[in-house]
């Protein structure tokens, strides 16, 4: 008796699984028109986040981005694999510019390896890489020179010798798993793994030169002079975090899935800081104009999570504090 059922149920999900296929536009708009999406999700909600700080052990700073894979429906749905972003810092000893001879510097990378999408092919580089980066930078170091003792970094923390010596960090995001708004689960890694990091301990040489000390060197008595003497970590006043919406007719998707971006084109990525104050609002084209009215509506669901992700944040850090 019940073989029947079983049969009508896979012949209905079959059918629903082409309508989609063919029709993806029109499967969204059914699910929009009862404020609900595929993944079950409302539509001003984000996907859950985990943050794991430390991923990288030969990091001087690291942390690994989870967003998705986990939501709760009393009815079985569909859940794409998580965004996982995984950033890792490297600290490296530099000559300041002229310019700037009290400063470091901060170079960043985003990477996107065939393991992360199958629209990533071997041997090429993903279109989306470069422009991530220049995103990512624009974001965090523009952050830090507009308010620069306020900011996420500030660059004098960098220095180790006036105009002779000072940090370079170098920070590689990698993605592990791409599932729409990159931007926004590598941004979080990126944050995270600052918070994470520790300057390494350094000293003089007998030439003059500041050499990295390493652990075995710490433990040993050395006439070198030491430029600190224990590993520190920056200070980080204010953080930015992002949100990226969808603009699709009158609705407002946040934070969307590599399939939502495909069909609905029209993206907005509001940044603000961990006081809410905006940092940065991008918009790349897209057939839907961002009237004042959106993109306020756009900025209420950022400050909504801003406040979510800063608590993930604190948790993560506490539970590391404790370990």
């Amino acid at each position: 008796m019940g073989l029947p059922n079983a049969s009508e149920d896979l012949s209905s999900e079959m059918e629903v699984d082409a309508f989609r296929l063919l029709f993806p536009l029109r499967y969204f708009e059914r699910h929009l028109s009862e404020s609900i999406r595929p993944d079950a999700r409302p539509l001003g909600k984000a996907r859950d986040t985990t943050i794991a700080l430390g991923a990288v052990a030969s990091a001087d700073g690291s942390a690994l981005a989870k967003i998705g894979s986990t939501v709760s429906a009393p009815i079985v749905v569909y859940l794409p694999p998580p965004r996982t972003m995984l950033a890792a810092i490297k600290m490296e000893v530099m000559t300041p510019s002229l310019e700037s001879p009290d400063e470091g510097c901060i170079a960043i990378d985003f990477h996107m390896p065939p393991i992360c999408s199958p629209i990533v092919r071997p041997g090429r580089p993903a279109e989306a890489a470069p422009v991530l980066s220049k995103q990512l930078s624009d974001t965090i170091i523009r952050h830090v020179n507009s308010v620069r003792h306020t900011g996420i970094i500030n660059l004098k923390e960098l220095s180790l010798v006036s105009g002779k010596a000072a940090w370079m960090a170098y920070l590689d995001i990698y993605c592990l798993d791409a599932d729409g708004a990159l931007f926004d689960a590598a941004l979080l890694s990126a944050v995270a793994a600052f918070c994470h990091l520790q300057i390494p301990v350094v000293s003089l040489d007998y030439d003059g030169k500041i050499v990295i000390m390493s652990e075995e060197q710490k433990e040993e008595k050395s006439e070198t002079k030491s430029v600190n003497k224990e590993k520190r970590k920056l200070t980080l006043s204010t953080i930015p975090f992002s949100l990226t919406c969808i603009l699709h007719r009158s609705y407002i998707l946040a934070d969307p899935t590599a399939e939502e971006e495909s069909i609905m084109e029209t993206l907005v990525t509001v940044v603000l800081d961990s006081s809410g104050q905006l940092v940065s609002l991008y918009k790349p084209g897209g057939s839907v104009l961002a009237y004042t009215s959106a993109v306020k509506d756009c900025i209420a669901l950022t400050r909504q999570r801003v406040k979510e992700l800063q608590n993930i944040l604190d948790e993560a850090i506490s539970s590391m504090e404790i370990d």
